[in-house]
């Protein structure tokens, strides 16, 4: 661009000056000058005071330096703020009170910054000695209000049910410029997907259709150059269920559907199931293919001696009422007398050497019973051989032990297989000379030509 051309452009010989500064800023920086800012971009507070800092350097005798300030917006040329000769400013007198510089520091005090300040700043920097060095820089400045608080309004506010309803989160701020909008579920960043949908400035969320695995914390989280700022937490209210319903008990044996429980023990039943609101629980019970109800609640006592018969079927009903969806399921109860019989099987589970001394003892026993009956049916009565026998028998009575006694019925077959039943039930009652006698009256026939009364 020639001068005449860069006169008319500023209106003849009026914008000279402004003409001259535009040709020494295209001219670049020179060898031995140098202008330096922090940052080509500064973002500013609307209402607060802006600062842009400007260092520069040079390796030469200086008689004279100038530094100006110009200021663009998109598509116009740039405009003359103010500038300095050494330490004298010659403001602009349309902003002299706006802007502010301190030679032969080049930094430029913007206060109040308007949102019609938001633009380009060019700082040119000119240093006249033996020759003229020159150098400038550009600092884009914007202009923004702080966000306030966003708040975030949810419909239906009421709640949604699963499936069924579609769910929309609006977030909104009284104040705040270039916003940008973030939507968080539990602190992690939500994303399109095909439930999920966004407004073109993202300020609204929706969920179609809304699901369980939707219920969480959500916030709004807005930015903009100069500030940032969180909703508070909305959670919202998502009525789904029953899933995973389910009985379970404290006691007895369950095996897939089915509940063993022993005689005589009551069993309390828990039917639970994941739902909201809570659920409303029923208990059914089925006999001969007819049903009957029993109570509402969450659990059901079941007192065995109630059961008519050893099995018995259930069922545990969930409903939900604002859903509407309802699920139930099925089990059986066996009553067993599973407790007696393990203790009576203990009783029976001797070890191999109890056995085996039992055994000893009752062939002991009955070797000595047939010696004194040899030895003594020859010379004395059968009265006075029952005295003996008894006697023996009472004292063989005291001394075994009640693991001997339990063991010796089951060798009886063995040793005498005419008398089992009776000494079986001699050993087990014995209640002194009673059980003597039926003792006596099991080996009666056992001696000849001998009566026993």
């Amino acid at each position: 661009m020639g001068q005449d051309a860069c006169m008319e452009s500023f209106g003849g010989k009026g914008g000279t000056f402004q003409c001259k500064i535009l040709l020494l800023l295209l001219a670049g920086t020179c060898l031995g000058l140098k202008v330096t800012v922090p940052s080509h971009i500064v973002h500013g507070i609307k209402d607060q005071p802006l600062y842009l800092p400007v260092h520069y350097g040079f390796h030469m005798p200086a008689s004279d330096i100038q530094i100006i300030w110009l200021f663009e917006r998109p598509s116009t040329m740039p405009k003359y703020l103010l500038g300095s000769v050494n330490q004298s400013v010659v403001p602009d007198l349309e902003y002299r009170q706006k802007f502010t510089m301190m030679p032969p520091n080049a930094s430029l005090l913007i206060n109040p910054l308007e949102f019609t300040d938001e633009g380009n700043y060019i700082v040119k920097v000119n240093i006249q000695g033996n020759g003229t060095l020159s150098a400038s820089q550009k600092i884009q400045v914007t202009v923004d209000e702080p966000i306030t608080k966003p708040v975030v309004q949810i419909r239906p506010s009421s709640g949604a049910v699963e499936y069924v309803d579609n769910m929309t989160m609006t977030c909104q701020v009284k104040a705040g410029t270039r916003l940008l909008y973030h939507w968080l579920k539990n602190g992690k960043p939500l994303r399109r997907s095909p439930a999920y949908s966004f407004s073109p400035q993202n300020n609204t969320f929706q969920i179609a259709p809304v699901t369980k695995e939707d219920a969480g914390n959500y916030t709004c989280l807005v930015k903009n150059p100069v500030s940032e700022m969180e909703s508070d937490i909305i959670a919202p209210t998502i009525y789904y269920g029953p899933y995973g319903l389910q009985v379970n008990s404290d006691k007895g044996l369950k095996v897939g559907e089915v509940f063993t429980v022993d005689l005589g023990e009551a069993i309390l039943f828990d039917c639970s199931a994941d739902s909201y609101p809570p659920n409303t629980y029923s208990w059914i019970g089925m006999t001969d293919n007819t049903t009957y109800f029993i109570k509402h609640g969450p659990r059901l006592e079941v007192a065995p001696e109630k059961v008519a018969q050893m099995t018995a079927d259930y069922a545990c009903c969930a409903y939900n009422n604002v859903t509407g969806r309802q699920d139930e399921t099925h089990f059986t109860v066996i009553i067993t007398s599973m407790g007696l019989e393990s203790s009576a099987q203990k009783e029976k589970s001797l070890s191999p050497l109890a056995s085996l001394t039992g055994i000893s003892l009752f062939l002991i026993i009955s070797m000595c019973l047939l010696f004194l009956w040899k030895k003594f049916q020859p010379y004395k009565g059968q009265k006075q051989i029952i005295g003996k026998l008894r006697h023996f028998q009472a004292t063989r009575m005291h001394w075994m032990t009640l693991g001997y006694t339990n063991s010796l019925p089951s060798q009886m077959p063995l040793v005498c297989p005419g008398c089992q039943a009776g000494l079986s039930e001699c050993l087990r009652v014995y209640q002194g000379k009673t059980c003597t006698t039926q003792f006596m009256k099991l080996f009666s026939t056992s001696l000849p030509n001998s009566k026993i009364t």
